[in-house]
């Protein structure tokens, strides 16, 4: 079954989903500018001489008469943790079932994330997650075990489909998280990065703590293209309702649209600009454009971090 056939199911088998957007990615980027990039994700490494022969794979080396040991997942080489925003704002927008095409923001999230953990697993490197909302919902250390990959999958699937009603303090956890991660490692942050102007300030002081024990620090933001950037809805009069205060109010979407816009992509330009400040990755990522972009990023983000 390929990616098209399952557009329109609800994701149910998160692992087999993330498989078939990697080997997707994996086959589109031969054919890309990106191609130099490493995509063979071999399990065994040549033999060299005065190693020990312990690990050396004798049924392969019948086959290819190359002496050739095992990788075992313990072997990374690079540690990376992935942290979602589990907010009402990134239940946005509303969806039935959850499928491929239809994802809201934590949604996305979650595939993107499961996509970069089999990535991950193919590459012999470590994962960690944490998931935060109005507390610090779970942690997991990062690991290179099958199943630790496992547990942390179930947990992405519990957000595809759960609700949530809480707002949140985003710079509140990533202190915590960053008090957690002791050895450098590559932080993935998936958030829409709905703040107030003073919980902005809070949240670029929480970054560079994480910067601060020499993380890379990647940004994916978060956001609707379609709604959320562009304010596209049909002009008839609509109810907008904060999800996460409740805040209500009554307009014609044309009336604001041009000025929305306008404020919009100035606070995308804004956020760019103090990421760039603080040797902080930011990318920002429509929900409904794929996740080639956030693959594109991890290999890119790899390749300068080792």
């Amino acid at each position: 079954m390929n990616l098209s056939e399952i557009a329109s199911s609800e994701i149910k088998n998160l692992d087999i989903l993330a498989k078939q957007v990697v080997e997707g990615f994996v086959t589109g980027i031969h054919k890309s500018p990106f191609h130099g990039f490493s995509v063979e994700f071999s399990e065994h490494k040549l033999y060299n001489k005065g190693e020990s022969t312990r690990h050396i794979d004798w049924k392969l080396f019948a086959k290819t008469e190359k002496l050739y040991t095992k990788k075992y997942e313990e072997e990374t080489n690079l540690r990376c943790h992935i942290i979602i925003d589990n907010s009402a704002s990134m239940h946005y927008p509303v969806v039935k079932k959850q499928t491929i095409t239809t994802l809201n923001k934590v949604g996305f999230s979650a595939v993107a994330a499961a996509a970069l953990m089999e990535i991950l697993k193919r590459q012999r490197d470590a994962v960690g997650l944490s998931v935060y909302s109005d507390s610090y919902e779970y942690y997991a250390p990062e690991k290179g075990s099958e199943r630790h990959r496992k547990m942390l999958l179930h947990k992405l699937e519990k957000l595809l489909v759960s609700v949530s009603k809480s707002a949140t303090e985003t710079y509140q956890y990533l202190h915590e998280i960053a008090e957690k991660i002791h050895r450098r490692s590559l932080i993935f942050l998936f958030t829409d990065m709905f703040q107030t102007t003073k919980e902005q300030e809070e949240l670029f002081e929480a970054l560079r703590h994480l910067k601060y024990n020499k993380h890379e620090v990647v940004l994916f933001h978060t956001f609707d293209g379609k709604t959320e950037l562009s304010f596209d809805f049909d002009n008839t009069p609509k109810k907008f309702v904060d999800i996460e205060t409740g805040e209500e109010i009554n307009i014609y979407a044309e009336n604001v649209q041009e000025k929305y816009k306008e404020l919009t992509e100035k606070y995308f330009k804004d956020l760019k600009n103090r990421c760039l400040q603080y040797k902080i990755d930011y990318v920002p990522v429509d929900i409904h454009l794929g996740f080639n972009e956030v693959l594109t990023k991890y290999l890119i983000s790899r390749k300068n971090f080792l």
